[in-house]
């Protein structure tokens, strides 16, 4: 049951940061200020799925692995901190600092800037969450070595 869950919730979670990522690209080169606006208001709203599934991720992860040896398990222990710091500290004081310039329509260096560290970061996340994903399903046996 732990393993479902986990990979439920892992791919819940990468799912999100991919949607916001590709919205928040979208809408600011292709859309209006307002469609930007909506994105950022989105994606707080959506941190009501976003962070219990990452905390169910962490959660499952832990009391699946323990202190577990296996190599591809030590690199997923060892990419978590990145993964969650990177989410507390940058990307959702960055999305809520968005969505706060974004609904006072304050489009300036300040947004951008941000805005800009919240992509880089987001895509940090995913490429770190999708070697994750990688190694779940080859420690599972979903994936043969010689895939991906």
């Amino acid at each position: 049951m732990k393993t479902k869950v986990h990979a439920l919730a892992g791919l819940l979670s990468f799912l999100c940061i991919a949607s916001f990522w590709s919205a928040t690209l979208v809408s600011e080169l292709f859309l209006s200020y307002e469609a930007v606006a909506a994105v950022k208001a989105g994606i707080v709203y959506a941190f009501v799925l976003f962070i219990p599934c990452m905390i169910a991720t962490g959660g499952t992860g832990f009391a699946m692995g323990g202190q577990g040896q296996h190599p591809q398990l030590v690199a997923k222990r060892q990419r978590m901190p990145f993964v969650a710091l990177n989410g507390l500290l940058i990307l959702i004081p960055s999305a809520l600092f968005l969505n706060a310039k974004a609904g006072a329509g304050a489009f300036d260096s300040g947004f951008y800037g941000v805005q800009v560290l919240e992509l880089l970061a987001g895509a940090l996340n995913l490429f770190l969450m999708g070697l994750n994903i990688r190694d779940g399903m080859r420690l599972t046996g979903r994936l043969s070595r010689c895939e991906g």
